[in-house]
Order: C-alpha cells, then sequence, then structure tokens
C-alpha cells in the first residue's frame, strides 16, 4: 500500500515539476504536451528542458534514499547516509578539480566523468583499507577519514583558485542544483545510478540475514565480503553519477529511511524500495520548492534539503541520546 502511495504521488510531482516554471503551462498542458498535441514551443518546453531536470530530480531522490536505506541496514545504524563512505566529498572533489583546472567549459561530460571517476577511487581506497578488517567500525573510520581527506582537497581548492570567479563557481556548484541539466547529463548519470538500484536492490535479503548479526547472515548462506563490496560499491556508483551532474545534496540519504521505516518495520529488505521512492519523492518536491520562491537568483537544491536536514538530524541525536540514558537507567 505505501509502495503504490509514494508512486502516485511521485509521478504527481514529477507532472507538476514539468509544469513549474518562467513559462506557466499547467498540468494539463504538461500531459498534453506529453503525449505530442498542443503548441510547439510549450512542447519544446516540457520536453527538452523541463524534463530531463525532473527526471534528474526523481533518480538522483531515489538514488539517495536507497543508497541511504542500504547503509542504515548495513552497518545496523539509523544515522548512516551515503556521505558515511566519503563518495559524495570524492566525487565533490572530482568535479570541483574539473572546474578548478578550467576543463569544465571543454565539454558538458568533463565534470561528470571526473566526478564519477572520483568517486570509483574513493570506493577503491575503502575497499583497500578495509580489506583485511571486516569490523563496521573499521569501515566507518575509513569512510569518515576519506571523507575529511576529500573535503580538505575541496577547500584547498577554493583556497587556490586563480580568481574570485573561479571561486565562486566552484561554491556555487557545491551548492547543489538541477537548473540548465540537459538530456546530455541525463545520459551520462543515469546508467550509473541504475546499476547502483540493481547492486542495493540485490542484497535485500542479506540486509534481513544482517540485521540478526553477522554470524547468523554467515550462518545462513550471506557472503558478507560480497555483501559489503555490492553495498559499497552500489553507494559510491550511485552517489557519483548523482554529485556529478547535481553538485553535494545532503541529508535525503539520512532523512528519507526514517520517513518511511515507521510504516514498514524496522526490516532493511522492505524498507529499499519505499524509501527510494520517498527520495525520488522528496527531491522532486525539493526542487518545485526552489523554483517557486521568490527570489533574485534561483535558490540552491542543497540549501533547501539541508534547512530540512538538519533539524532532523538533530531530531534523531536527541532521540538516540533519549534512548541511551533510558536504557541505562533501565
Amino acid at each position: 500500500m505505501l509502495t503504490a502511495v509514494l508512486a502516485i504521488l511521485a509521478v504527481v510531482l514529477a507532472i507538476a515539476s514539468l509544469a513549474i516554471g518562467p513559462v506557466d503551462i499547467g498540468m494539463t498542458g504538461v500531459l498534453v504536451a506529453l503525449a505530442g498535441g498542443g503548441d510547439e514551443v510549450n512542447r519544446i518546453i516540457v520536453t527538452e528542458l523541463r524534463l530531463p531536470r525532473t527526471i534528474l530530480a526523481c533518480a538522483i531522490g531515489a538514488t539517495l534514499g536507497l543508497a541511504g536505506a542500504a547503509l542504515q541496514g548495513y552497518v545496523r545504524n539509523p544515522l548512516a547516509s551515503p556521505s558515511l563512505i566519503g563518495a559524495s566529498n570524492a566525487a565533490a572533489f572530482g568535479a570541483v578539480l574539473a572546474l578548478s583546472l578550467g576543463l569544465g567549459g571543454v565539454s558538458s561530460f568533463v565534470l561528470p566523468v571526473m566526478a564519477i571517476a572520483a568517486a570509483f577511487g574513493c570506493v577503491l581506497l575503502i575497499l583497500a583499507l578495509t580489506h583485511n578488517d571486516p569490523r563496521m567500525l573499521t569501515l566507518i573510520l575509513a569512510g569518515l577519514a576519506l571523507s575529511s581527506l576529500f573535503g580538505a582537497l575541496i577547500s584547498l581548492a577554493l583556497n587556490l583558485a586563480p580568481n574570485p570567479f573561479g571561486a565562486l563557481e566552484i561554491a556555487f556548484w557545491l551548492l547543489g542544483s538541477l537548473a540548465d541539466r540537459s538530456t546530455d547529463h541525463l545520459w551520462i548519470s543515469l546508467p550509473f545510478m541504475a546499476a547502483s538500484w540493481i547492486l542495493l536492490a540485490w542484497d535485500r535479503r542479506g540486509l534481513q540475514a544482517l540485521s540478526f548479526g553477522e554470524e547468523t547472515a554467515m550462518t545462513m548462506g550471506v557472503d558478507l565480503a560480497r555483501l559489503r563490496l555490492r553495498v559499497i560499491g552500489g553507494t559510491a556508483i550511485g552517489v557519483g553519477g548523482a554529485v556529478a551532474v547535481s553538485g553535494v545534496i545532503g541529508f535525503v540519504g539520512l532523512v528519507v529511511p526514517h520517513l518511511v521505516r515507521p510504516f514498514v518495520g524496522h526490516d532493511p529488505g522492505r524498507i529499499l524500495l519505499p524509501s527510494a521512492l520517498a527520495g525520488a519523492c522528496l527531491l522532486t518536491a525539493a526542487d518545485c520548492v526552489v523554483r517557486v520562491v521568490p527570489a533574485t537568483n534561483e535558490l540552491r537544491l542543497g540549501v533547501v534539503t539541508a534547512l530540512i536536514g538538519v533539524p532532523f538530524f538533530l531530531h534523531l541525536l536527541f532521540k538516540e541520546r533519549r534512548s541511551a540514558v533510558i536504557a541505562r537507567h533501565a
């Protein structure tokens, strides 16, 4: 039931996203344009300008929501998110490096390709650092270290920017946005995100078994090494593809699983698909918000998700702290 409701909501929000913009087309006009009818100008606006942005919002939201749910199930920690393994900062550094070197204007493919390559590099480093130590703590510490490293490299790139305009371009890109995205961005990133969906959904039963503990999962036939490879690799591939075209969009992977968990329980396998659909809904709605809020310049998508996510994150921290205090005094 929840899955059907979220799927319908995602479709409605996608149509609303296609209708929102400087040219008022309306939801009926959008449906007519998608069917190939109506005014030719409206068809071009809907299919060539707005449709790639809407599809990217849905796909990136689904990727971040799914990755967050998979990571929270794998490390068995409700505060886990895709940034845990450093993939977000790594992909951002790859894109920032392209901007710093002036390669962003050479081709629309250069920036996303470098972002995805950096995310892959982060995966290889994570796997190398945790190869002989399968403990969750090692994975978390390695991810935090690499996330801090790539964050420092991003700051260094900003510090060494040749002029204020270059630094401003990098800073604005890091805030996250889907403005002016085209079908080129869609075809570059979508295959990577689709691959991550397959890898992360593949281990639904493995995550279910892992919720009973590592030893129990092994007795049930779960290969923990392969499970780790698919979860980490799937997260990095998907997040790398997403960050490559949108910039850094935080908190979606953290917040979304918690929004759907009360409706599906704490089974990490059952939460994957609802989290993907809820992530698509959340990011599409946020992208609609940035276009309707009156401002001189369009609000950045990462700013809106942070404004939603930070209070929720603090709520989770206080909730965990309160649970720990109650357990201590029980």
